[in-house]
């Protein structure tokens, strides 16, 4: 119940948003059915949800918005939020905003992004997991 909340909280704070910024003036009253297919302007996505999918992204974010000291919570080490009924994600405003999965990923790009972040492959292996096009 509490996800669900947290969830739920998450979604109205995005309809808050997009209110402040002038954007959910010209989306009317949004239905259910609406909202589930995110039939407005913007998205929030979260980092390990498809379009973000590598959790690690979030010691970034923590690091950077002081997360631990100003709200408390914290992360472990496989980058889980707790409390767990927490949610984490960012707000892009722009008419071409969209969600969008990152599809298989090959070695050759896993090589890329670990270079990229200065890690070994394995761990980029770790962290990309569910979307990888092999079997590391």
């Amino acid at each position: 119940l509490a996800d669900r909340l947290a969830e739920a909280y998450a979604e109205f704070l995005h309809r808050q948003v997009r209110s402040q910024w002038g954007f959910g003036e010209e989306e009317g009253d949004l239905s259910l059915e609406r909202l589930l297919q995110a039939d407005y302007r913007s998205i929030r996505p979260a980092p390990g949800y498809p379009a973000c999918p590598n959790h690690d992204d979030k010691k970034q974010l923590f690091a950077s918005l002081d997360v631990e000291a100003t709200t408390g919570l914290t992360l472990t080490e496989t980058c889980a939020m707790l409390p767990a009924a927490s949610v984490c994600g960012l707000y892009f405003q722009h008419p071409e905003a969209r969600y969008f999965s990152v599809g298989p990923i090959g070695r050759d790009q896993v090589g890329n992004f670990a270079k990229r972040r200065g890690i070994d492959t394995k761990s980029a292996e770790r962290h990309l997991g569910p979307n990888l096009a092999y079997s590391p």
